[in-house]
């Protein structure tokens, strides 16, 4: 699996031999093909960017485990079933991060931005500017699912 560097002139914290902490990421897509991007709340790394939602395992947690609890946390909603669907590690300078990305096309009740964030239904390209460099990756892959021509162009 590549590593995705972000922010490569910056310092690692925790050096080179740095834990890696596994999050889950719930990539929801509606009908249309919609999907919905939120921002990082302020007072957390890289506040402000957009990604898709979701958070740490806590321990013992499976991804859909820790997806479930985090969707509710995060955005109010309770998830259906999920499709786990790729795993990407992103370097940030605070972090080393192994994304696992599932797929959630059912949900109910009404997104609530719980901890002050702002959400997006988006297409390719986006709309919403920056985008974390971990939900790049997932950007190139719906690119590629739906034979994307503009895929230099995805943010």
């Amino acid at each position: 699996m590549a590593v995705l560097i972000a922010d490569a002139d910056e310092p690692r914290q925790g050096g080179a031999d740095r834990k890696v902490v596994d999050v889950a990421v719930g990539v929801l897509v509606k009908p249309d093909g919609d999907f919905l991007l939120t921002s990082r709340p302020p007072g957390k790394a890289y506040a402000g960017y957009w990604e898709f939602p979701g958070g740490k395992l806590e321990q013992g947690e499976t991804v859909e485990q820790a997806l479930r609890r985090e969707l509710i946390e995060e955005i109010g909603i309770a998830m259906g079933a999920v499709q786990p669907w790729k795993i990407a590690l992103v370097d940030y300078p605070h972090a080393l991060v192994r994304l696992n990305f599932c797929k959630v096309f059912d949900w109910t009740g009404e997104l609530q931005m719980r901890e002050g964030q702002l959400f997006a239904w988006q297409r390719l390209p986006v709309a919403v500017r920056p985008v974390l460099p971990g939900a790049i990756p997932v950007l190139a892959w719906f690119a590629e699912e739906r034979g994307f021509s503009g895929a230099t162009q995805l943010t």
